[in-house]
Protein backbone atom coordinates (compact mmCIF):
# COMPACT_ATOMS: atom_id res chain seq x y z
CA UNK A 1 0.00 0.00 0.00
CA UNK A 2 2.77 2.40 0.67
CA UNK A 3 4.07 2.51 -2.74
CA UNK A 4 0.75 4.38 -4.02
CA UNK A 5 0.84 6.55 -0.80
CA UNK A 6 2.14 9.52 -3.26
CA UNK A 7 -1.42 9.63 -4.61
CA UNK A 8 -3.29 10.15 -2.04
CA UNK A 9 -4.64 13.73 -0.77
CA UNK A 10 -3.50 15.68 2.20
CA UNK A 11 -6.76 15.00 3.90
CA UNK A 12 -6.74 11.02 3.29
CA UNK A 13 -2.87 11.00 4.38
CA UNK A 14 -3.98 13.32 7.42
CA UNK A 15 -6.77 11.50 8.34
CA UNK A 16 -4.88 7.60 7.83
CA UNK A 17 -1.94 9.05 10.06
CA UNK A 18 -3.79 10.19 12.68
CA UNK A 19 -6.15 6.69 12.88
CA UNK A 20 -3.11 4.99 13.02
CA UNK A 21 -3.08 2.98 9.56
CA UNK A 22 -0.46 4.40 8.51
CA UNK A 23 2.39 6.29 9.15
CA UNK A 24 4.30 9.36 8.14
CA UNK A 25 7.14 7.78 7.18
CA UNK A 26 5.72 5.67 5.15
CA UNK A 27 3.50 8.52 3.62
CA UNK A 28 7.08 10.26 3.42
CA UNK A 29 8.95 7.52 1.66
CA UNK A 30 6.14 6.93 -0.84
CA UNK A 31 6.24 10.50 -1.66
CA UNK A 32 10.48 10.57 -2.00
CA UNK A 33 10.02 7.73 -4.29
CA UNK A 34 7.61 9.95 -6.46
CA UNK A 35 10.54 12.81 -6.32
CA UNK A 36 12.72 10.34 -7.33
CA UNK A 37 11.05 8.21 -10.05
CA UNK A 38 9.59 11.85 -11.70
CA UNK A 39 11.06 14.73 -10.81
CA UNK A 40 13.92 14.22 -13.22
CA UNK A 41 11.36 14.85 -15.89
CA UNK A 42 10.03 17.76 -14.73
CA UNK A 43 13.01 19.68 -12.21
CA UNK A 44 9.74 20.73 -10.30
CA UNK A 45 11.83 20.42 -7.12
CA UNK A 46 15.38 21.97 -6.88
CA UNK A 47 15.76 21.43 -3.99
CA UNK A 48 15.24 18.35 -2.13
CA UNK A 49 14.69 17.34 1.26
CA UNK A 50 15.61 13.62 1.66
CA UNK A 51 16.90 13.86 5.13
CA UNK A 52 14.96 16.58 6.47
CA UNK A 53 11.93 15.52 5.42
CA UNK A 54 12.42 11.79 7.17
CA UNK A 55 13.53 12.84 10.03
CA UNK A 56 10.42 15.23 10.53
CA UNK A 57 8.09 11.93 9.43
CA UNK A 58 10.15 10.41 12.18
CA UNK A 59 9.54 13.51 14.99
CA UNK A 60 5.61 13.04 13.59
CA UNK A 61 4.99 9.81 14.26
CA UNK A 62 7.13 9.80 17.24
CA UNK A 63 5.28 12.86 18.93
CA UNK A 64 1.48 11.30 17.32
CA UNK A 65 1.83 8.53 20.13
CA UNK A 66 3.17 10.99 22.87
CA UNK A 67 0.61 13.44 22.22
CA UNK A 68 -1.62 13.02 19.24
CA UNK A 69 -1.53 15.02 15.88
CA UNK A 70 -0.12 18.47 16.36
CA UNK A 71 -2.49 19.77 13.36
CA UNK A 72 -4.14 19.48 10.56
CA UNK A 73 -1.55 18.26 8.40
CA UNK A 74 0.48 16.21 10.52
CA UNK A 75 2.57 13.96 9.07
CA UNK A 76 1.67 15.17 5.56
CA UNK A 77 4.27 15.49 2.84
CA UNK A 78 4.61 18.68 0.94
CA UNK A 79 6.74 21.09 -0.91
CA UNK A 80 7.24 25.32 -0.83
CA UNK A 81 8.26 27.34 -3.08
CA UNK A 82 12.06 28.32 -3.11
CA UNK A 83 11.38 31.92 -2.72
CA UNK A 84 10.12 31.57 1.10
CA UNK A 85 13.19 31.12 3.59
CA UNK A 86 13.54 27.44 5.00
CA UNK A 87 16.53 27.95 7.48
CA UNK A 88 20.37 26.92 6.75
CA UNK A 89 18.88 26.65 3.10
CA UNK A 90 19.27 29.59 0.44
CA UNK A 91 16.24 31.47 -0.57
CA UNK A 92 17.53 31.62 -3.83
CA UNK A 93 14.16 33.36 -5.75
CA UNK A 94 15.70 31.56 -9.22
CA UNK A 95 18.26 34.03 -9.45
CA UNK A 96 22.35 33.34 -9.52
CA UNK A 97 23.27 35.80 -7.09
CA UNK A 98 21.30 34.40 -4.47
CA UNK A 99 22.77 30.78 -4.65
CA UNK A 100 23.92 31.53 -1.50
CA UNK A 101 21.58 33.72 0.30
CA UNK A 102 21.25 31.35 3.32
CA UNK A 103 18.23 32.10 5.34
CA UNK A 104 18.97 32.58 8.96
CA UNK A 105 15.26 30.87 10.43
CA UNK A 106 12.28 29.73 8.75
CA UNK A 107 10.07 32.36 7.30
CA UNK A 108 6.24 32.29 7.47
CA UNK A 109 4.96 29.87 5.16
CA UNK A 110 7.71 27.08 7.05
CA UNK A 111 6.50 28.04 10.00
CA UNK A 112 3.01 27.89 9.71
CA UNK A 113 3.44 24.35 7.57
CA UNK A 114 5.75 22.84 10.77
CA UNK A 115 3.11 24.06 12.84
CA UNK A 116 0.48 22.22 11.19
CA UNK A 117 2.30 18.91 11.13
CA UNK A 118 3.53 18.88 7.77
CA UNK A 119 6.83 17.27 6.38
CA UNK A 120 8.54 19.29 3.78
CA UNK A 121 9.86 17.77 0.95
CA UNK A 122 11.65 19.47 -1.24
CA UNK A 123 11.57 23.29 -2.57
CA UNK A 124 10.23 24.38 -6.00
CA UNK A 125 11.47 26.36 -8.95
CA UNK A 126 10.55 29.88 -9.61
CA UNK A 127 11.20 32.19 -12.29
CA UNK A 128 13.92 34.28 -11.74
CA UNK A 129 12.55 37.38 -9.58
CA UNK A 130 9.65 35.20 -8.99
CA UNK A 131 8.25 37.50 -11.46
CA UNK A 132 7.24 35.86 -14.51
CA UNK A 133 3.90 33.66 -15.79
CA UNK A 134 6.51 30.96 -17.09
CA UNK A 135 8.79 29.07 -14.91
CA UNK A 136 12.76 28.84 -15.46
CA UNK A 137 15.99 30.43 -14.70
CA UNK A 138 19.70 30.61 -14.94
CA UNK A 139 20.53 28.96 -11.62
CA UNK A 140 18.02 26.07 -11.54
CA UNK A 141 16.95 25.63 -15.48
CA UNK A 142 13.67 25.14 -16.66
CA UNK A 143 10.31 23.26 -15.10
CA UNK A 144 8.05 20.91 -16.97
CA UNK A 145 4.48 20.70 -17.02
CA UNK A 146 3.22 16.86 -16.71
CA UNK A 147 0.49 16.81 -18.73
CA UNK A 148 2.72 18.39 -21.64
CA UNK A 149 6.37 19.76 -21.94
CA UNK A 150 5.15 22.59 -24.64
CA UNK A 151 2.82 23.99 -22.65
CA UNK A 152 4.01 26.07 -19.92
CA UNK A 153 3.87 25.08 -15.97
CA UNK A 154 2.57 28.47 -15.52
CA UNK A 155 4.45 30.99 -13.03
CA UNK A 156 5.70 32.00 -11.01
CA UNK A 157 4.68 29.11 -8.82
CA UNK A 158 5.19 26.60 -11.75
CA UNK A 159 7.39 24.33 -10.08
CA UNK A 160 4.96 23.82 -6.90
CA UNK A 161 1.87 23.42 -10.01
CA UNK A 162 4.03 21.25 -11.74
CA UNK A 163 4.94 19.14 -8.72
CA UNK A 164 0.96 18.87 -7.25
CA UNK A 165 -0.07 17.49 -10.37
CA UNK A 166 2.19 14.96 -10.86
CA UNK A 167 1.98 13.55 -7.27
CA UNK A 168 5.38 15.06 -6.13
CA UNK A 169 3.55 16.18 -2.16
CA UNK A 170 0.18 16.12 -1.52
CA UNK A 171 -0.23 20.01 -1.61
CA UNK A 172 2.44 23.01 -2.99
CA UNK A 173 2.61 26.19 -1.68
CA UNK A 174 2.86 29.23 -3.77
CA UNK A 175 2.36 33.22 -3.84
CA UNK A 176 0.77 34.96 -5.98
CA UNK A 177 1.07 38.81 -6.79
CA UNK A 178 -0.13 39.05 -10.32
CA UNK A 179 -1.44 35.58 -10.50
CA UNK A 180 1.62 33.11 -9.46
CA UNK A 181 -0.74 30.51 -7.74
CA UNK A 182 -4.30 30.67 -9.69
CA UNK A 183 -2.05 30.45 -13.17
CA UNK A 184 0.01 27.54 -12.49
CA UNK A 185 -2.91 26.08 -11.04
CA UNK A 186 -4.73 26.33 -14.49
CA UNK A 187 -1.85 25.52 -16.48
CA UNK A 188 -1.32 22.45 -14.09
CA UNK A 189 -4.95 20.99 -13.71
CA UNK A 190 -4.56 21.70 -10.06
CA UNK A 191 -7.00 23.73 -7.64
CA UNK A 192 -5.21 27.07 -6.88
CA UNK A 193 -6.11 29.40 -3.94
CA UNK A 194 -5.16 33.06 -4.01
CA UNK A 195 -6.48 34.03 -0.43
CA UNK A 196 -7.36 37.04 0.95
CA UNK A 197 -4.59 39.73 1.31
CA UNK A 198 -2.87 39.27 4.35
CA UNK A 199 -4.56 35.69 5.63
CA UNK A 200 -1.59 33.87 5.46
CA UNK A 201 1.99 35.05 6.68
CA UNK A 202 4.31 35.75 4.60
CA UNK A 203 7.38 37.36 6.51
CA UNK A 204 10.93 35.77 5.09
CA UNK A 205 13.95 37.12 7.49
CA UNK A 206 16.44 36.81 4.91
CA UNK A 207 14.60 39.69 2.38
CA UNK A 208 17.18 42.12 1.53
CA UNK A 209 15.19 45.43 1.95
CA UNK A 210 11.03 45.74 2.76
CA UNK A 211 9.03 45.62 -0.23
CA UNK A 212 7.26 48.94 -1.53
CA UNK A 213 3.32 49.58 -0.64
CA UNK A 214 2.23 48.14 -3.77
CA UNK A 215 3.88 44.60 -3.51
CA UNK A 216 3.41 44.80 0.32
CA UNK A 217 -0.39 45.05 -0.52
CA UNK A 218 -1.31 42.97 -3.48
CA UNK A 219 1.36 39.80 -2.59
CA UNK A 220 -0.35 36.77 -0.75
CA UNK A 221 0.83 32.98 0.31
CA UNK A 222 -1.24 30.36 -1.58
CA UNK A 223 -1.52 26.52 -1.76
CA UNK A 224 -1.60 24.65 -5.19
CA UNK A 225 -3.45 20.69 -4.23
CA UNK A 226 -5.61 18.24 -5.84
CA UNK A 227 -8.31 18.78 -3.74
CA UNK A 228 -10.78 21.74 -2.19
CA UNK A 229 -10.41 20.01 1.31
CA UNK A 230 -6.76 20.11 0.96
CA UNK A 231 -6.67 23.48 -0.06
CA UNK A 232 -8.85 24.15 3.04
CA UNK A 233 -6.30 21.90 5.43
CA UNK A 234 -3.46 24.32 4.11
CA UNK A 235 -4.94 27.54 4.70
CA UNK A 236 -5.42 26.64 8.40
CA UNK A 237 -1.38 26.11 8.10
CA UNK A 238 -0.76 29.11 6.50
CA UNK A 239 -2.85 31.36 8.63
CA UNK A 240 -0.67 30.51 11.23
CA UNK A 241 -0.53 34.06 13.53
CA UNK A 242 3.60 34.94 12.94
CA UNK A 243 3.81 38.61 14.58
CA UNK A 244 6.74 38.80 12.29
CA UNK A 245 3.96 39.83 9.34
CA UNK A 246 2.60 43.32 10.19
CA UNK A 247 0.12 42.70 7.40
CA UNK A 248 -1.35 39.80 8.93
CA UNK A 249 -5.03 39.65 9.61
CA UNK A 250 -7.07 37.20 11.83
CA UNK A 251 -9.22 34.38 10.21
CA UNK A 252 -11.04 32.87 12.71
CA UNK A 253 -13.52 30.26 11.33
CA UNK A 254 -12.76 31.02 7.97
CA UNK A 255 -11.29 27.52 7.02
CA UNK A 256 -13.82 25.64 9.17
CA UNK A 257 -15.11 22.21 7.69
CA UNK A 258 -16.88 23.41 4.64
CA UNK A 259 -20.80 23.41 4.43
CA UNK A 260 -23.33 24.19 1.62
CA UNK A 261 -24.40 28.35 1.13
CA UNK A 262 -25.65 28.57 -2.10
CA UNK A 263 -25.64 32.29 -2.93
CA UNK A 264 -25.95 34.49 -6.53
CA UNK A 265 -23.61 34.15 -8.93
CA UNK A 266 -22.09 36.14 -11.66
CA UNK A 267 -21.09 34.27 -14.49
CA UNK A 268 -19.05 35.85 -17.30
CA UNK A 269 -18.02 33.21 -19.83
CA UNK A 270 -16.85 35.60 -22.92
CA UNK A 271 -14.61 38.61 -22.44
CA UNK A 272 -15.61 41.82 -24.24
CA UNK A 273 -12.02 42.89 -24.03
CA UNK A 274 -10.62 39.86 -25.84
CA UNK A 275 -11.68 37.02 -28.08
CA UNK A 276 -12.25 34.43 -25.54
CA UNK A 277 -11.42 30.48 -26.40
CA UNK A 278 -13.93 28.38 -26.73
CA UNK A 279 -12.91 25.72 -24.66
CA UNK A 280 -12.68 28.42 -21.79
CA UNK A 281 -16.07 29.86 -22.25
CA UNK A 282 -17.61 26.34 -22.57
CA UNK A 283 -15.68 24.92 -18.97
CA UNK A 284 -17.16 28.25 -17.16
CA UNK A 285 -20.61 27.48 -18.36
CA UNK A 286 -20.26 23.32 -17.22
CA UNK A 287 -19.57 24.61 -13.68
CA UNK A 288 -22.13 27.30 -14.21
CA UNK A 289 -24.32 24.30 -14.48
CA UNK A 290 -23.27 22.45 -11.71
CA UNK A 291 -23.36 25.16 -9.45
CA UNK A 292 -27.09 26.13 -10.22
CA UNK A 293 -28.48 22.00 -10.12
CA UNK A 294 -26.70 22.84 -6.59
CA UNK A 295 -28.96 25.42 -5.83
CA UNK A 296 -27.23 28.57 -6.73
CA UNK A 297 -28.34 31.42 -8.56
CA UNK A 298 -26.01 31.45 -11.77
CA UNK A 299 -26.97 34.94 -13.63
CA UNK A 300 -25.06 36.06 -16.93
CA UNK A 301 -24.58 39.66 -15.99
CA UNK A 302 -21.65 41.89 -17.12
CA UNK A 303 -19.14 42.36 -14.00
CA UNK A 304 -16.67 45.45 -13.35
CA UNK A 305 -13.97 45.70 -15.91
CA UNK A 306 -11.26 42.98 -15.00
CA UNK A 307 -9.29 45.28 -18.55
CA UNK A 308 -9.06 48.18 -16.17
CA UNK A 309 -7.77 46.36 -13.56
CA UNK A 310 -5.39 44.64 -15.26
CA UNK A 311 -4.55 47.93 -16.91
CA UNK A 312 -4.26 49.14 -13.10
CA UNK A 313 -2.07 46.43 -12.32
CA UNK A 314 0.36 47.03 -14.84
CA UNK A 315 0.37 51.22 -14.56
CA UNK A 316 0.92 50.73 -10.55
CA UNK A 317 2.88 47.90 -10.27
CA UNK A 318 4.79 48.61 -12.82
CA UNK A 319 5.70 52.15 -11.66
CA UNK A 320 6.46 51.04 -8.30
CA UNK A 321 8.78 48.27 -10.09
CA UNK A 322 10.61 51.08 -11.86
CA UNK A 323 11.22 52.81 -8.95
CA UNK A 324 13.18 49.09 -7.06
CA UNK A 325 12.74 45.84 -8.06
CA UNK A 326 13.09 46.60 -12.07
CA UNK A 327 16.96 48.17 -11.29
CA UNK A 328 17.85 45.14 -9.41
CA UNK A 329 16.49 42.82 -12.50
CA UNK A 330 18.56 44.64 -14.95
CA UNK A 331 21.77 43.93 -13.19
CA UNK A 332 21.52 40.68 -12.12
CA UNK A 333 18.45 38.88 -13.51
CA UNK A 334 18.78 36.38 -16.63
CA UNK A 335 18.22 36.85 -20.17
CA UNK A 336 14.16 36.08 -20.07
CA UNK A 337 13.50 37.66 -17.25
CA UNK A 338 14.72 40.87 -18.67
CA UNK A 339 12.32 39.80 -21.51
CA UNK A 340 9.67 39.63 -19.55
CA UNK A 341 9.96 42.93 -17.41
CA UNK A 342 10.23 44.79 -21.04
CA UNK A 343 6.56 43.01 -21.76
CA UNK A 344 5.54 44.23 -18.38
CA UNK A 345 6.85 47.31 -18.89
CA UNK A 346 5.46 48.28 -22.93
CA UNK A 347 3.09 50.96 -23.66
CA UNK A 348 2.91 51.64 -19.80
CA UNK A 349 3.03 55.61 -18.76
CA UNK A 350 6.26 56.65 -16.39
CA UNK A 351 4.72 58.08 -13.53
CA UNK A 352 8.08 58.97 -11.43
CA UNK A 353 6.57 61.90 -9.74
CA UNK A 354 5.65 62.23 -6.00
CA UNK A 355 2.42 63.27 -6.26
CA UNK A 356 1.56 61.03 -9.43
CA UNK A 357 2.15 58.22 -7.96
CA UNK A 358 0.18 58.77 -4.48
CA UNK A 359 -3.27 59.78 -6.67
CA UNK A 360 -2.55 56.44 -8.52
CA UNK A 361 -2.17 54.66 -5.11
CA UNK A 362 -5.44 56.05 -4.28
CA UNK A 363 -7.54 55.60 -7.22
CA UNK A 364 -7.09 51.74 -6.18
CA UNK A 365 -10.00 52.59 -3.82
CA UNK A 366 -11.93 53.76 -6.08
CA UNK A 367 -11.56 50.40 -8.16
CA UNK A 368 -12.33 48.58 -5.27
CA UNK A 369 -15.28 50.04 -3.73
CA UNK A 370 -16.86 49.44 -7.64
CA UNK A 371 -15.94 45.60 -7.25
CA UNK A 372 -17.04 45.42 -3.52
CA UNK A 373 -20.27 46.79 -4.43
CA UNK A 374 -21.06 44.43 -7.31
CA UNK A 375 -19.66 41.89 -4.67
CA UNK A 376 -22.41 42.47 -2.51
CA UNK A 377 -25.30 41.77 -4.95
CA UNK A 378 -23.22 39.00 -6.21
CA UNK A 379 -21.14 37.21 -3.75
CA UNK A 380 -19.24 35.22 -6.14
CA UNK A 381 -17.99 35.75 -10.12
CA UNK A 382 -17.33 32.60 -11.92
CA UNK A 383 -15.35 33.24 -14.90
CA UNK A 384 -12.11 32.51 -16.66
CA UNK A 385 -8.89 32.02 -15.14
CA UNK A 386 -7.25 33.03 -18.41
CA UNK A 387 -9.42 33.86 -21.57
CA UNK A 388 -6.89 31.88 -23.65
CA UNK A 389 -5.98 28.18 -22.96
CA UNK A 390 -2.80 27.44 -21.18
CA UNK A 391 0.10 28.88 -23.03
CA UNK A 392 3.35 27.14 -24.44
CA UNK A 393 6.11 27.42 -23.07
CA UNK A 394 8.12 30.42 -23.10
CA UNK A 395 5.26 32.44 -24.78
CA UNK A 396 6.10 36.04 -23.53
CA UNK A 397 9.63 35.28 -25.11
CA UNK A 398 8.31 35.93 -28.73
CA UNK A 399 9.65 38.42 -30.90
CA UNK A 400 6.37 39.25 -32.04
CA UNK A 401 3.98 39.43 -28.86
CA UNK A 402 1.63 41.57 -28.43
CA UNK A 403 2.28 42.84 -25.10
CA UNK A 404 -1.33 44.67 -24.34
CA UNK A 405 -3.10 41.32 -25.89
CA UNK A 406 -0.85 39.50 -23.71
CA UNK A 407 -2.20 40.80 -20.47
CA UNK A 408 -5.44 40.97 -21.75
CA UNK A 409 -5.91 37.74 -22.34
CA UNK A 410 -4.78 37.44 -18.22
CA UNK A 411 -6.86 40.02 -17.02
CA UNK A 412 -9.27 38.09 -15.04
CA UNK A 413 -5.75 36.56 -13.66
CA UNK A 414 -3.30 39.74 -13.02
CA UNK A 415 -6.14 42.46 -12.57
CA UNK A 416 -7.01 41.45 -9.08
CA UNK A 417 -4.16 41.01 -7.17
CA UNK A 418 -3.84 44.82 -6.53
CA UNK A 419 -7.22 45.38 -5.50
CA UNK A 420 -6.81 42.63 -2.54
CA UNK A 421 -9.70 39.92 -4.21
CA UNK A 422 -9.84 36.56 -2.89
CA UNK A 423 -9.73 34.37 -6.20
CA UNK A 424 -9.74 30.35 -6.77
CA UNK A 425 -8.64 28.52 -9.79
CA UNK A 426 -10.59 24.95 -10.60
CA UNK A 427 -9.61 22.13 -13.14
CA UNK A 428 -12.99 21.91 -14.97
CA UNK A 429 -12.48 20.13 -17.90
CA UNK A 430 -8.82 18.85 -17.20
CA UNK A 431 -8.13 15.72 -18.27
CA UNK A 432 -3.98 14.07 -18.43
CA UNK A 433 -2.38 15.58 -21.04
CA UNK A 434 -4.70 18.89 -21.94
CA UNK A 435 -5.68 21.39 -18.41
CA UNK A 436 -8.06 23.38 -18.59
CA UNK A 437 -9.99 25.49 -15.74
CA UNK A 438 -12.27 28.41 -14.34
CA UNK A 439 -12.13 30.82 -11.32
CA UNK A 440 -14.21 32.07 -8.85
CA UNK A 441 -13.96 35.63 -7.36
CA UNK A 442 -15.44 36.60 -4.25
CA UNK A 443 -15.21 39.88 -2.18
CA UNK A 444 -12.19 40.21 0.96
CA UNK A 445 -12.36 37.58 3.32
CA UNK A 446 -15.27 35.58 0.84
CA UNK A 447 -12.41 32.72 0.97
CA UNK A 448 -14.59 30.19 2.57
CA UNK A 449 -17.68 31.18 -0.20
CA UNK A 450 -14.94 30.38 -2.61
CA UNK A 451 -13.98 26.74 -1.51
CA UNK A 452 -17.86 25.84 -0.39
CA UNK A 453 -18.60 26.41 -4.09
CA UNK A 454 -15.44 25.03 -5.35
CA UNK A 455 -16.12 21.80 -3.41
CA UNK A 456 -19.67 21.82 -5.47
CA UNK A 457 -17.92 22.08 -8.72
CA UNK A 458 -15.24 19.28 -7.41
CA UNK A 459 -18.56 16.86 -6.57
CA UNK A 460 -19.50 17.54 -10.01
CA UNK A 461 -16.02 16.90 -12.08
CA UNK A 462 -15.00 14.33 -10.02
CA UNK A 463 -11.20 13.59 -8.60
CA UNK A 464 -8.19 14.82 -10.00
CA UNK A 465 -5.98 12.15 -9.99
CA UNK A 466 -1.88 12.63 -10.38
CA UNK A 467 -0.74 12.77 -13.96
CA UNK A 468 2.28 10.59 -14.78
CA UNK A 469 5.05 12.47 -17.32
CA UNK A 470 6.23 9.89 -18.45
CA UNK A 471 3.04 8.88 -20.52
Amino acid sequence: MSSELWSWTASELASAIAAGKITSVEATESALARLEAVNPALNAVVDPLPEQAMAAAKAADAALRTSGPSGPLHGVPVTVKINVDYEGRATTNGVVKFKDLIAPADGSVVRGIRAAGGVILGRTNTPCFSMRAFTSNDLHGMTVNPHDPAITPGGSSGGAGSATAAGIGAMGHGNDIGGSVRGPAYHCGVYGLRPTAGIAGAYSPSQLAERMIVSQMSSVQGPLARSVEDVRLAMLAMATPDPRDIWQTPSTGMFAPLGHAPCKVAMAAESPDFPTDPEVSAAIRKAGAILADAGYEVVEVPTPSFQEAVEFWRLVLGNEMRAGLAGLMEEIGDAKMKKALEVTLRGVPDVSDRDGMLKLIAKRSTLLREWQGFLADYPLILTATCWSKPFEEDFDQRDDLDADAFFAAMAPLTGTPTLGLPGFSIPVDTVPGKPMGVQLIAARYGDRALLNAGAVIERGIGPIAPVDPRG
